[in-house]
């Protein structure tokens, strides 16, 4: 009934700062592993984390073209995540009919 496997995730995010970018990543691994399986997931853990690619992108903003330049930062990542995922299948459960 309670079955534990080992799957590798590609995930990625972007924001303006590297944690925030970082965070955006993990946070979609287990949508990710969702769209995956049809089964009831208890609990994820990484295992390892890997990094694919990261960018850091600086644009030059101007006020009409001319004015109070300032730059701005976007940060993106890619991460290769090895997860252990322990869950139900709830195919193997016999239910009952009332």
């Amino acid at each position: 009934m309670k079955e534990s496997i080992t799957t590798t995730v590609t995930v990625s995010g972007k924001s303006n700062t590297k944690q925030k970018a970082f965070a955006a990543a993990l946070s979609s691994v287990q949508g990710q592993i969702l769209r995956e399986t049809d089964k009831v997931l208890l609990r994820i853990e990484p295992e390892d984390v890997r990094v694919i690619r990261a960018e850091e992108k600086i644009t030059t903003e101007k006020f009409l073209f001319f004015f109070l330049p300032r730059k701005k930062k976007e940060y993106s990542v890619t991460l290769e995540i090895t997860v252990s995922v322990t869950s139900i299948d709830t195919d193997k459960i016999d239910f009952k009919s009332v």
